[in-house]
């Protein structure tokens, strides 16, 4: 049974920085495109940023694009996203996601996470 569970999340304030982790089990952690997504409420859940199977390649939405970093521990089936100079419209749950070889905002996932919640307060 695949599980990616979330965690890291919380209430910060503008400016500030959080790392959200995902610890993937059930799955070759090494054959599957991992990334996180994230949604408000009354909006379609949107791309955030996706890391190759492998590691070798990361692409980011514009809109956090030199902001946040995904990154991956593959010793640990774990990945995390690094996000700093938050602002209030990063607030969202964020849901860590996972897809054979290839995840992208057109290449959707296989698997998802239950999410975890970041508030950027003003």
């Amino acid at each position: 049974q695949v599980q990616l569970v979330e965690s890291g999340g919380g209430l910060v304030q503008t400016g500030d920085s959080l790392r959200l982790s995902c610890a993937a089990s059930g799955l070759p952690f090494s054959a599957y495109a991992v990334g996180w997504f994230r949604q408000t409420p009354g909006k379609a859940r949107e791309f955030v940023a996706a890391m190759s199977s492998g590691g070798g390649t990361t692409s980011y939405a514009d809109s956090v694009s030199g902001r946040f970093t995904i990154s991956s521990d593959n010793a640990e089936n774990t990945v995390f996203l690094q996000m700093n100079s938050l602002k209030p419209e990063d607030t969202a749950v964020y849901f860590c996601a996972a897809r054979y070889l290839v995840l992208s905002r057109t290449f959707l996932p296989d698997y998802w996470g239950q999410g975890t919640q970041v508030t950027v307060s003003a």
